[in-house]
């Protein structure tokens, strides 16, 4: 080869991108058909209690093995509700880690704090169960509970929403525990996002004149919010299917009495770590899987709507301009 001339482009094997093409299609196809067969066990397994119950399953609030009649009612209310409570709590506290680490930490304390956040995401679930049973819940009751039904008692709808026992378990008890275990994730995601942000950007705005609030309002968010609802659909999925934490501190009592952030209720993944075991074969295990299937379709409807919304959003993010 003569100085100057170009080396010539090294030939890639056809059998090469034939296999990894065969591999990657089958790893895809080899997906779909897990996802399938989820879906198709599920039903098959809760097909009697579909043919006894029907869609009325979803809004009956009756759970009676004994007598076997079977609604999954307090169990969707339990499971939406103490996962909108956790991400009420962890989204705006999140945003305030990712935010400090990004912007305003110094440099010698990004690393250990970075780190020691990412470890509350190793802690075993059992370990947030074991500690909101017996730690949280009895300063949640004393310090939190008993004051605020003290303050809200005789108003309307808050009052309501604020009686029932103040024993530390209950709706509000697993919310915020779910809330504490999906701040990881959320804050993870959300400070990688930041991240990646173009400082040019940013010191352009800040060279204008810009607060730091301005510049992460107006220059970051609009640049990430695609990642930003990744993330907090990701830690909404870990509250929709986190079982034994909210075992402990829910309650898991099949009966809808009030609205009460602090009564005692149940989840669906509650309801079948601790019934399944010994539910016997026929319309009891069939109503367990049925609660497992409406789980599934509360994941994948909520996946749907953030795919939808990221779709929607990716023109206006700052990665999305060509």
């Amino acid at each position: 080869m003569q100085p100057g001339q170009p080396s010539p482009r090294r030939r890639t094997s056809p059998l090469g991108d034939i296999v990894f093409a065969t591999l990657a299609r089958g790893a895809a196809l080899l997906t779909l058909g897990l996802l399938a067969a989820i879906i198709v066990s599920l039903f098959v397994g809760a097909w009697p209690s579909i043919r006894t119950f029907g869609p009325a399953f979803l809004w009956t609030a009756e759970w009676d093995p004994v007598q076997e009649r079977f609604g999954g009612l307090v169990m969707i209310y339990g499971t939406l509700t103490t996962s909108a409570i956790a991400l009420i709590i962890a989204v705006p506290v999140s945003f305030g880690i990712a935010l400090f680490l990004t912007e305003l930490s110094p440099r010698w304390l990004k690393r250990p704090l970075g780190t020691a956040i990412e470890l509350l995401a190793a802690i075993p679930s059992i370990v947030y169960g074991m500690w909101g049973l017996l730690v949280f819940a009895p300063i949640l009751a004393t310090y939190v509970q008993q004051p605020m039904q003290r303050v809200f008692a005789g108003v309307p709808v808050l009052g309501a929403l604020f009686s029932g026992p103040p024993v530390g378990i209950g709706i509000l008890s697993a919310g915020i525990i779910l809330a504490i275990m999906i701040i990881p994730f959320i804050a993870a995601v959300m400070r990688d996002v930041f991240e990646v942000t173009p400082s040019l950007l940013k010191e352009s705005a800040y060279g204008l004149g810009a607060t730091t609030w301005e510049v992460v309002w107006k220059v970051v968010l609009p640049y990430t919010k695609t990642g930003v609802i990744g993330g907090i659909m990701l830690g909404l999925g870990r509250a929709l299917g986190e079982t034994m934490a909210v075992t402990f501190v829910i309650g898991n009592f099949n009966q809808l009495e009030s609205l009460s952030l602090f009564e005692a209720a149940n989840s669906i993944t509650s309801a079948l770590a601790n019934e399944f075991a010994e539910a016997q074969t026929g319309i009891h295990q069939a109503s367990l899987i049925y609660l497992g299937l409406v789980l599934f379709l509360i994941t994948a409807i909520v996946l749907g709507f953030s795919k939808m919304l990221l779709l929607h959003l990716h023109r206006g993010e700052g990665g999305g301009r060509r």
